[in-house]
């Protein structure tokens, strides 16, 4: 009796055993199953981001001007190097990048310039077509008209680099320190121009031989100033180190352009 029921009890215990142990089978298969498609809906997920960022890259008119900061303005001084040295290597050849840029542009850097016939940036930088945005006015001073064109290029165009672009003897930078200095009246707008470089001639005090290269330099230095706080889209991308904003000054003696901000 006690035996017959000791043997039941040991059947009944065996079988709930057996049971939960299927339970737990279950479970961790279902675990598993589980975690595998998770595992592999991440790799998918992450091989769908990999191809979607190789895709861009090849989509890119110029994959080779995608750079930081930094390595844009590497690059734009190595090209002047060039360009002094005679050894430039970015002919102009429309056919090598016509099929490329029918679609798009991605500048690598944002030039603003003076208008003057002596300094052009694609050629004293030794680039070609595609890989400068550049904004040229005698002066080489801000207005309303050409911040907008340098924002379309930091916010659409996600160029890293602004170089704010003097040079010696500018005809501009003359015309205001005449209107400073002598109260010269200019026909026209250009008495406009001279007043926007005004206050670059009003930091310079000195009267000597180099007062003209002196208040080139104060404004391309001012202009930059401006630029790194003018308004809230650049000042957002310089904040995170997205962009770089530099001053340079060509010298018409030698093509070398000399970083001074």
């Amino acid at each position: 009796m006690h035996k017959k029921d000791f043997n039941c009890c040991e059947s009944e215990v065996s079988s709930d055993e057996l049971n939960i142990r299927k339970r737990e089978r279950r479970m961790f298969l279902k675990t598993s199953a589980a975690s595998f498609a998770m595992g592999v809906g991440m790799l998918q997920s992450g091989l769908s981001w990999a191809n979607k960022e190789v895709s861009t890259k090849k989509t890119a008119p110029k994959p080779e001007n995608i750079l930081t900061p930094d390595q844009a303005l590497e690059r734009l001084m190595a090209g002047n190097k060039r360009y002094v040295e005679g050894s430039a290597e970015h002919p102009v050849h429309f056919h090598d990048v016509e099929k490329a840029l029918v679609s798009g542009q991605n500048p690598y850097a944002t030039i603003l310039g003076c208008a003057d016939s002596r300094v052009s940036p694609e050629h004293c930088f030794d680039e070609s077509l595609g890989d400068l945005f550049v904004i040229r006015t005698a002066g080489n001073y801000l207005t309303n008209d050409i911040v907008a064109s340098i924002e379309y290029s930091v916010a659409v165009l996600k160029t890293p680099l602004i170089m704010v672009l003097g040079h010696e003897s500018c005809g501009a930078v003359k015309a205001a320190i005449e209107a400073v200095d002598v109260h010269k009246d200019f026909p026209g707008h250009i008495q406009l121009m001279a007043s926007a470089i005004a206050p670059a001639v009003r930091t310079v005090n000195d009267t000597s031989s180099s007062r003209l290269l002196n208040v080139v330099k104060a404004n391309i230095i001012q202009n930059v100033e401006r630029l790194r706080v003018k308004t809230p889209v650049i000042d957002a991308y310089h904040d995170e180190k997205k962009i770089r904003i530099v001053g340079g000054i060509y010298h018409l003696k030698t093509g070398i352009v000399e970083v001074i901000a």
